[in-house]
Order: structure tokens, then sequence, then C-alpha cells
């Protein structure tokens, strides 16, 4: 068995003196340190094994299903007794590689942010100039200008001709894209639009380039993208603002409709119309109602009708002004009757009158006295009556003056106070009744002295001392009291 086991190795050494290439789906995918997996087709499998050191390396990981390009040598497995191909390289073929490569790049961009709603920008309502960023010659543009000149032709279309296929079509469209957003100022651009027909996944791979992604979300301008068909689905298109099925919808969403825009201006117009003819009537209606108003119908006569009012007013004024200063002068008049029966000089001369009464009853009651008693008599006790009230008049007279001269104004002059008046006459008792510029009088004891007030300042008034108490016989005697 042993030589017959070296036999079939050798054979399969010489036979396949060099590397061979298989291609086949993988079946059975097995991770034991190295990587087991069986390679089949319609008719055949064989055993494959890709060692650690060299999976590690592979930059591709196999699933079941994928078709593989696998590159080694064949060996026979002794103690197994299988034949095996040692593969010393791994490759997807066609598109199972890009569809890995899509989906890496789609699951790190998903983890960075850029496929998040809330990261996208509104588009503008209202654009006037957008930028396409496609190829002269594809039929995606022709699509694009006939539909902005059927929905909205005041819109200014920007081309920038780029490659959409090949290697150098995503650095191109990158280029382009960076380009429109340093230069959107100059350009005036309000969106970009991305785009291009349909085809395979080789065909639309540079719109699935992480360079192309990265100019997109850089970009300040908001970006539309429809690449392909309604089934296509790019990684430009994921990070786009916008994504759009087709070029045609992509114009339409940049584009208002114009024949929409008339019908809502036409219903706006409607209302303004309505409502103005509202306004107009209200307004009318009030000026019919303020026309016939008197005061605007005959101006001059309500005139004459205020001034004959303001006449009468005024009359009335005049008159109660006089009456308020006949019942004022007739209370000053009492007042100085008062005054004029309470001065020292008028109680003196009743005092006199009374006195010269008494004296001529007195002396009456004298001459009946003399025809009754002597002469001598007579005389003494009336000399006697005469000194005794004259005594006692005298002593009243002097109360009374002492009493005057002490609430006299003049004594409260002398002892250093002053008496102040406005111009009116009247005596301040507060600096709040003087204003400042006033002129005021000042009463000293001896003079007057005339100023004008400059500031009007409050004081805290002092304490005032408790009045002493009168005594009993402090009040002055009267005349015969």
């Amino acid at each position: 068995m042993s030589a017959l086991a070296t036999r079939i190795d050798l054979c399969l050494k010489q036979g396949f003196s060099g590397p061979v290439r298989v291609v086949g789906e993988v079946s059975g995918f097995r991770e034991r340190t190295h990587w087991y997996f069986d390679l089949k087709d319609e008719s055949a499998v064989i055993n494959c094994v890709l060692f650690a050191s060299r999976a590690s390396r592979s930059g591709v990981r196999p699933q079941n299903g994928h078709e593989l390009v696998v590159t080694g040598s064949l060996e026979f497995y002794a103690p197994g007794g299988k034949v095996s191909l040692v593969a010393t390289s791994i490759q997807l073929r066609g598109a199972g590689e890009l569809e890995l490569r899509y989906r890496a790049l789609c699951d790190e961009l998903r983890s960075l942010g850029w496929f998040a709603p809330e990261r996208k920008r509104p588009l503008p309502s209202f654009p006037r100039k957008v930028a396409v960023v496609t190829s002269r010659t594809g039929a995606a543009l022709q699509d694009v200008l006939d539909t902005f000149k059927r929905r909205m032709p005041a819109i200014e279309v920007v081309l920038v001709d780029v490659r959409v296929q090949g290697p150098s079509a995503a650095p191109e469209v990158a280029q382009a894209i960076c380009s429109l957003g340093a230069a959107r100022d100059q350009i005036g651009i309000d969106a970009i639009l991305v785009t291009r027909g349909g085809g395979s996944m080789e065909d639309l791979w540079a719109f699935n380039e992480r360079a192309v992604a990265e100019a997109i979300v850089r970009c300040p301008v908001p970006v539309v993208a429809a690449i392909g068909h309604e089934t296509d689905t790019t990684i430009a298109e994921l990070v786009a603002d916008e994504r759009c099925a087709t070029p045609t919808q992509a114009a339409m969403r940049l584009s208002p409709d114009r024949a929409e825009l008339l019908r809502q201006l036409s219903s706006i117009q409607r209302r303004l119309r309505a409502d103005l003819g509202k306004q107009i009537t209200s307004a009318r209606r009030l000026l019919d109602a303020l026309a016939s108003r008197p005061c605007l119908v005959s101006g001059v006569q309500l005139l004459m009708q205020r001034r004959e009012c303001s006449g009468r007013l005024r009359d009335r004024g005049r008159i109660g002004v006089e009456r308020r200063i006949a019942r004022e002068r007739q209370c000053l008049d009492r007042l100085r009757t008062r005054l004029e029966a309470a001065r020292p000089q008028a109680a003196q001369a009743r005092k006199r009158e009374r006195l010269g009464w008494l004296s001529a009853r007195l002396h009456d009651s004298t001459r009946e006295r003399m025809d009754r008693a002597p002469l001598a008599d007579l005389a003494t006790d009336l000399q006697r009556a005469v000194r005794s009230r004259l005594g006692v008049q005298r002593a009243q007279l002097e109360g009374l003056h002492a009493h005057l001269q002490a609430v006299s104004p003049q004594q409260v002059l002398d002892r250093g106070y002053s008496i102040t008046t406005g111009q009116d006459g009247h005596v301040l008792r507060s600096s709040d009744l003087a204003a400042p510029g006033e002129v005021i009088d000042t009463r000293l004891a001896k003079g007057t002295i005339r100023s004008r007030v400059l500031e009007v300042g409050s004081t805290r008034p002092a304490s005032k001392p408790a009045p002493p108490r009168k005594a009993r016989g402090d009040r002055p005697p009267g005349l015969f009291g």
C-alpha cells in the first residue's frame, strides 16, 4: 500500500509539474486554523486546502456558493487516501469579488454615518442653476435636459462632462463634484445632479468607489444621484442627499412643475382678488358712513356750533369766577370786621365807653349821695372809689398790654426769627411751597430782604419741645373779672 501511494504521489507530481488553476463553486467551507473547502462544478468535486499563512494574506474570505479561481498544486494524502488541491492563492471570479467589495465598503460607510438620513441636506424648492455631472454623449443627459425644458425652462443647466465608465471615471467624477462645491459662489449653483444610464455592475463600478462617496459627503451643495436603472443601487446614491431611480425622476425632483405652479398662482390670484374685493367693499361702506356725519358734511357749521359752545362755557366760567370772588370778598370783609373788633384799640375804646358810662352813673350816684350826706364825706368816698377803680382798670390794661406784647410777631422777630412770604404775599411754612427761580421776601426784626430761590430741599423737622403748661393765674384778668 505504501509503495502504491508513493507511485500515485509521484505520478501526480510528474503529470502536473507546474501549478494548476481551477474554477469552481465553493462548497463545505470549514475554518480549522487552515481553510478546508470543496470546489465543484456540474460533474466533479475536488478537495481544497489553504494553509493559515496564505489565508491571512488572501484578502478574500470564501463562502459557500462563491465561484473561485484557485491556483495551487495537486498532492496525494496517503493516510487519508485523498487527492487534494493545495491552494497558493484564491480569487473571486467576476461579480463575486465586486459584490464583496461593495458590501465591505457599505459596512464601512454605514459605520461612519454617511448613510444616516439626519446627515443629508434638504433640496432647494426653486433652484435657479443646477450642475449636471455626466457624460456629454450619454442618453441620461438628454433625458435630464428634456425634463427641465418641459417642467421649468427657467432653470439654468451647467454640464460637467466626465467619464462615467472605466478606470478613470471615479477620479473624474470625484474631482468634478469637489470643484463644483469649491466654486459654488462663483458659479451660483443650487444643486448637483450626478447621473448616468444603466449597465452591468462592472459598468457602474465607478460610482461605488470611496473617492466618489467622500466627494459627495464633503460637498457643500445638495447632491442628487440617479445611477443606472431602478434596480441598480450604488454607493453614490446611498450617500447622496436624494436618490432617484432614473435621470428623468432626478430632474423632476429638482425642477418644480410649471403647470402646477401656474395653477397655484391662479388659485392664489383668485383668493387675493376676492379678499381685496371684500376689503374695498368694507372700506367703501366705512367711507360712506363717515361722509354722512355732520362734521364732514358741514364743517363750517360744526365749527360755529363749537365756537358758540366755547363762548357759553367762557361766559359761565367768568360768571362763576366773579361769583366766587364776590363770596371771597364778603368773607374777607367779615373777617376784617371781626379783626377790627378784636384789635386792642377797639377793645380800649369799648372799655373807655363803658368807663364813661360807669363814670356817669357814678357821678349821678354821687350827686344823689351828696344830697343825702355831708359834702366832705361824699368827696372822700368819691376819691376812694375813683382811685380804686382806676387802679383796677390800670392793672387790667397793663396785663392786656403785656399779653399783646408776648404774642406780637415783632417779639418773635426781635428774638432772631424771620417771616418769609411768596410773590402772592402768603406766608411760606414749607419749602415745598417755593419753586426754583421764584422771588421771595424775608421780613426781619428790622427791614426786609428780597431773594430768589435757587434750589428747594426738604429737611427733617426737629422734634418740637413740649409746650409749657400754663398756670391758672397766667390768663390776664378781664376788665371786670
